[in-house]
């Protein structure tokens, strides 16, 4: 493979150079004349909003879209990219929050996946590329198997096969997209190891994230988007999260985090599992044997890699899979038959991880998927009528709210960020009151902004007695929030800590599948 400009002598010349891009999309302006730099041997995050440009910003990078106006170099030299395949070609690799990845190959077909046409070329040469790809694994400390198959990998191994990938494919420039979402502690911590090797090496590494500490932690350099433009870009060294945050959204964020507050003993019991297996869509056993109870008042949150049960355990709890074994219990109210209806009748508010795929109906417009638990009633219908004008007027004040940026309320849900996307579903589920709330990665991809808001609602929710399962991968989010903490491993409750108590030490371990210590 052959690049225009070698890695190692490209001297003081930026890596990576965006003048005046712009890329619009049907009633959006996603970039309106960016600029974005980045040198060789640097990490640099980017920054922003939902709906800011940042996903925009690095498809046009790689490949997945063209500008309308505007250039690009590398290493001094313009190019325009019309495939990913070209920017592959020419150094510029992207890992993608989920992975592309086939899960019956091994470690090496995927490496070498779309470089030999039928399966036999493709096998012959991952045996043949073994070698090369250990002596990645081993000098990166990507420690992985070659030869062994996808399924049979952590999440966070599945990550280093993709970075793997870029990096056997020789690629200067590197975009990862929020690279810790799915990692413990201690893997994120190996990663960001990883990234600066390969910065120190004279690779540019360029990665979005929402983590203000991790930005503040791994990055030489921050660029902020806000609106489609370019809000600044500065020194890690000469800057701080308050200030990040500022540049984001212009105004100063202060997070929300759990007073130091103990819930009563006597307060009752709101959510009960007992005993409770669940099989997952394999049809295999996803859940064994859990026991939890949530007390009016409290957030118990769920930690746990992803893939751990963490998905099913909210389904269950949510009304929505039925179990297998044992009982869940809203009040004095049993579940257990995967029903959503009687699940909202009693009380229960859910939030999923799957936005579009079960939160929302992605063809209906905004207005419509906020009345989707109402619209058989006043005051969003005059039976047998829908009462539209009330539908946009109270889509309207939702938009306004919680600051989801759409042209319209009549646009299809489906045509929005994911963080705009995860505002309405939100915003839908914490009306009316709940007297349970479940809720699962609710501030995954969203903006400091947005996170604020969420995690005041989390809060305002249990200050007012509904009981909040959490559920999510951040562990920051769930140490900020929660009262007790629960952490999940291969289906199972390994362990139970008090929040106050809780180490980010021992909770890593504890998701690695290390038996803890904690107590209920």
């Amino acid at each position: 493979m052959t690049h225009a400009t070698d890695i190692s002598t490209a001297g003081t010349t930026p890596a990576v150079e965006m003048l005046r891009i712009s890329k619009r999309f049907p009633g959006v302006v996603a970039n309106d004349d960016v600029d974005f730099v980045a040198m060789r041997g640097e990490v640099h995050a980017l920054l922003g909003e939902n709906g800011a440009g940042k996903s925009t910003l690095t498809n046009i990078l790689t490949g997945m879209y063209r500008p309308e106006s505007g250039e690009v170099r590398l290493f001094g030299e313009p190019v325009s990219f019309h495939t990913p395949r070209q920017a592959i070609d020419a150094g510029v690799g992207m890992v993608h929050q989920h992975f592309h990845l086939v899960a019956p190959f091994t470690v090496a077909e995927n490496v070498v996946l779309g470089e030999h046409g039928d399966d036999r070329s493709r096998s012959v040469a991952a045996r043949e590329i073994e070698p090369k790809v250990r002596e990645l694994s081993e000098r990166y400390g990507l420690a992985v198997d070659p030869g062994a198959r996808i399924w049979q990998l952590s999440v966070g191994e599945r990550q280093r096969v993709e970075i793997l990938k870029m990096l056997y494919r020789d690629a200067r420039i590197l975009v990862l997209d929020e690279p810790t979402a799915v990692l413990t502690p201690q893997e994120s911590t190996l990663l960001f190891a990883t990234l600066r090797r390969m910065a120190d090496e004279g690779r540019t590494v360029i990665f979005i994230s929402h983590k203000l500490d991790e930005v503040m932690a791994a990055s030489d350099q921050v660029t902020v988007l806000r609106d489609g433009r370019n809000a600044g870009t500065v020194a890690t060294a000469s800057t701080d999260a308050r200030g990040l945050a500022r540049m984001m959204v212009g105004r100063e964020v202060v997070f929300s985090r759990r007073p130091t507050r103990t819930v009563e003993a006597a307060a009752p019991v709101a959510l009960a599992l007992a005993g409770v297996g669940a099989l997952g869509d394999d049809g295999r056993t996803a859940l064994h044997d859990i026991d939890l109870e949530v007390r009016a008042g409290e957030i118990l949150g769920i930690a746990g890699v992803a893939g751990n049960g963490q998905r099913e355990l909210a389904e269950v709890a949510g009304g929505r899979r039925a179990v297998s074994a044992g009982t869940v219990r809203v009040g004095t109210t049993t579940l257990g038959r995967g029903r959503p209806r009687d699940a909202a009748k009693a009380g229960v508010a859910y939030v999923p991880d799957d936005r579009l795929g079960t939160g929302l109906a992605p063809g209906l417009s905004l207005a419509e998927n906020l009345v989707l638990h109402s619209y058989r009633a006043a005051p969003a219908a005059r039976p047998p009528f829908l009462r539209r004008r009330w539908m946009h007027d109270h889509a309207s004040r939702i938009v306004t709210d919680f600051e989801v940026k759409t042209p319209s309320v009549d646009t299809p849900v489906r045509q929005l960020s994911g963080g705009n996307v995860q505002k309405v579903l939100v915003a839908r589920e914490f009306e009316g009151a709940p007297k349970v709330l479940v809720v699962a990665s609710p501030t995954r991809g969203l903006d400091v902004g947005a996170i604020e808001n969420v995690r005041s609602l989390l809060l305002r929710a249990a200050d007012s007695g509904a009981a909040v399962m959490l559920l999510s991968e951040d562990l920051d989010e769930i140490l900020a929030l929660s009262d007790r903490i629960a952490v999940m491993y291969e289906g199972r409750i390994v362990g139970i800590v008090d929040g106050d108590d809780a180490d980010v030490t021992e909770l890593g371990l504890m998701m690695a599948g290390s038996t803890g210590e904690g107590s209920a």
